[in-house]
Parts: C-alpha cells; structure tokens; sequence
C-alpha cells in the first residue's frame, strides 16, 4: 500500500495521521481492506498494541469501519453516506432512518382533547411552572399511560422530564458518577452513547443472543470490574426489533437482585406489546422505567417520564433539576386529557395496526434475505448478504435516495460493527415503503463493485 515508515514506534497518533493522509489523497480509497493489526505493526516496526490504538483512533475519526470476521475497512464516507451507483438519485429522500410512527386522522383526533386546554382560564393554569412530580392528577393519568401487562406504576413514583431523552440522562447521571461503568446491550440506542460520553461514563458492552440480553454477561463484567448500572431495552428492542421472553426477563432480574445492581429500563417502544410486563414489575426495587410520549403520540409532544423505585426517587429528581430538565406543565395538562379522553387508547391502538401493517410489507418486499422484525415493530433489522458491507450498502441506498441506519451507530465497540442495517418502518406512507424496500431488495442482490461509479 506503500504508506510511509514512521520510527517513533509509540506515537500512534503519527501512524494515524500516516493512514489518514493516504485515505485523504486517495492512495486508500473507500472500500479498501486495511491489514490485520499484527502485519500492520510488523510493516511498521511498531507493537501490536500500539497498531491496535492507530486502528481504534481511525474508526475514533470516522475514517474506518470494523466488522466481525471480516476486518477493517476504509469508509465509503467520512461524514456520511456518498453516491456510490452509476443510477440517478430517486426524486425526494424516502427516510427509513428517523422513526416517529403516525396514524390518519392524528392530528384531528388530538385536537379535540386540546379544546377545553386552550380556554384563557385554563390555558393560564398551564402555562404555570411545574416540578419533577408535576401534579397529582397527572401522576394518575401517567400511571395509566404507563400500564402493560397487569403491571401499573405506583403513581407517587412518576417523575416527569422535558422528554425521553432527559429522563435518560437524568437516570444516568444520577446513577453512575462521572468515570463510572455503565452495562449496556452490545447493540444498543444511539442516544446512550451521546448521554455517556457527555456525562463521563464508560459504556461496557454486554453479549446478546436471539433472546436478547444474556444475563450471565451482566454478572461476568461486574464480576471484572464492578457496574454501576445496567442499561437494557428488554420489550421492542432498538435496533434488533426483538422482545426478551418471560424467562429471560425473569432471570435477568435475578442477576439484578443478586448483585445489587439498579437496571435502567428503556421502555419507550415497549407500548406496542402492551400485553407485556415490564422488568420493572420483576425487579421494581432495582429498576427506574423511562418512557416517553413522542413514538406513542406524537414526536412534537416532548414529555418524558422516570418510574423510580423509593430508594431512588430523590436522587433522581435532584437530577432532573440540576439538569434542567424538568417537564412542561402544558404537554403535562395535554398528556391528562388526552388520557382521560381515551385518546392515547386509540392511537396505541391504532398505531400497534399500523405496525404489523408495514412490517407484513417489509416480509414480503425482503423475502429471502436475513431480516428480523417483531410483528408489532416499526423497525427492523437486516443482516446483509455478503459481500455487501454496511457503509458501502448505506452508500448505495443513499444513490437511490433511500436513508438508512448502519450497524455501526447502534455498536458499543465501534470497530466491531456486524454487515448490518436498521431500517426504520415509521415515516413513508405503505406505497413508498413497499417501492423502497423493493429497491433496496434489488440492492443486495446486486454485486458492489457492479455498482461502483467509474
């Protein structure tokens, strides 16, 4: 490949720039293999630990992608997916990467349950500050929002955030101290990452199989270095779109109860299995729930929610303070009557239709192909036939004016990103979907490099 000898066998920041230079200048271009570590740092005359953190500062830049029993390649893109086909784009962007489901008739159905909301009397009364607790009458309507499965939150539990993610972060930063570790499912939601690295806290992956996190991982990485907490998405997982079985859940809470461990439950998919309980009803003393209204209502509706056990309840409330993040007291009132109404019923209900809906059309549109999908899901996860790797096949979707989400954004270890894509079910209407899914379809089954512009 002809990089440049670089003596100083312990700057791997110069090797890094080295590699970097020839990616910028073209010697390396997108799609090209880099070495295994041991003969990059046998052609370098450097270590084998120091080729590892040249390669982990590569992937740190965005300039590399790893992926399991393959290697380490050169990224289609740097800052993001780049023309890769010879095709000309699709007119318009079809976004199977963001995820806010919606149902006909929404938005009249929710303002019907504004009406009396904005009448001066008691549009003044909502536009008043609010605590973390908000009131009780919301706390009641929350705990009914909030209940699946024969499970109902204690409603003196619920504290209330400006959203979902400000409840996580919340939960976080009062759980594990800046520099603390924090168990995390080894493909996870993006957003933890963002929320770890901001807080300080080192994220430590935990092993998955077909049923969703192993809980015998949880007590191996405590047992190597204690946890502080545990982060986990057991019902309607983002982004393998699969829910943990009652044993599974069962015995992950006792990992939890033995080790003292508090877990925190994502729950912000986990409406549409409803039928389902919660861990929170397996370990309430160990798990805080956070859930919000954004994919079971509305995306422009930011209220999140936090179900703590007593022991915690304070803490995290000081959090949420110290934070700012304290809710709005008129998506509180809004969320109230809605909930009162039998409005939030219907569109769950509604929205759990139009899911199986589109993930009947994923199924058909990408028979054949190794796809995983809950019946009840709005995403779905692909693992993408050979050769095709996961940024060079973002690349091409991007071509044909279809975005999707790689593997690599979901990983906790970057460098070990599997050939895989989400594809988010939520944002075009059916006809779009089934057209770009079809076109993705015919994407795989293509070779790469027939694709590959001149």
């Amino acid at each position: 490949m002809g990089w440049r000898a670089v003596k100083d066998n312990e700057d791997y920041r110069s090797v890094a720039d080295a590699v970097a230079e020839e990616i910028r200048s073209g010697v390396l271009r997108p799609g090209d293999r880099l070495p295994p570590q041991r003969a990059f740092a046998k052609r370098h005359g450097i270590a084998d630990s120091t080729a590892t953190r040249v390669y982990r500062e590569l992937a740190r830049r965005g300039l590399t992608v790893g992926e399991v029993g393959r290697g380490t390649f050169v990224r289609a893109a740097a800052d993001g997916p780049a023309p890769a086909l010879t095709e000309p784009a699709a007119v318009g962007r079809i976004d199977l990467e963001l995820n806010y489901p919606a149902v006909p008739g929404q938005s009249e159905l929710l303002a019907e349950g504004l009406g009396g909301l904005l009448r001066p009397d008691a549009l003044g009364q909502a536009l008043r500050p609010v605590g973390t607790f908000g009131l009780p009458a919301v706390q009641e309507s929350a705990a009914g929002i909030l209940a699946r499965g024969g499970w109902r939150p204690d409603p003196e539990r619920i504290l209330f955030a400006g959203n979902g993610r400000q409840a996580l972060s919340a939960v976080v930063a009062a759980l594990v101290p800046p520099g603390g570790r924090l168990g995390v499912e080894e493909l996870t939601y993006p957003v933890i990452k963002a929320v770890a690295a901001r807080l300080g806290v080192t994220l430590v992956p935990l092993a998955m199989d077909e049923d969703g996190l192993v809980p015998q991982a949880v007590a191996d990485a405590h047992a190597t270095a204690p946890l502080h907490a545990v982060y986990v998405q057991p019902r309607v997982h983002n982004p393998l779109s699969l829910t943990m079985p009652e044993p599974r859940i069962e015995r992950l809470a006792e990992v939890l109860l033995r080790l003292g461990l508090p877990a925190v439950e994502d729950a912000v998919w986990a409406f549409l299995r409803d039928e389902l309980p919660p861990l929170a009803a397996c370990a309430p003393e160990r798990t805080v729930l956070i859930d919000s209204l954004s994919k079971r209502i509305a995306p422009g509706l930011t209220l999140g929610f936090a179900v703590t056990p007593p022991a915690l309840t304070a803490v995290v409330s000081a959090s949420l303070r110290a934070g700012g993040w304290t809710p709005m007291r008129f998506a509180l009132e809004a969320a109230h009557r809605w909930q009162q109404e039998g409005t939030v019923r219907r569109l769950v209900a509604a929205k759990q239709r139009e899911a199986a809906v589109r993930q009947e059309i994923a199924a058909r549109h990408l028979a054949g192909f190794a796809v995983r999908g809950d019946g009840r899901s709005y995403h779905c996860w692909w693992e993408l036939p050979r050769p095709w790797r996961a940024d060079t096949f973002v690349a091409a979707a991007a071509r044909h004016g279809i975005a999707v989400v790689p593997a690599a954004a979901f990983t906790v270890a970057a460098h070990h990103a599997p050939p895989a894509v989400r594809l988010g079910l939520a944002t075009p209407g059916p006809d779009v979907l089934a057209q770009a899914l079809t076109t993705l379809a015919g994407l795989a089954r293509s070779a790469p490099e027939d694709l590959v512009a001149d």
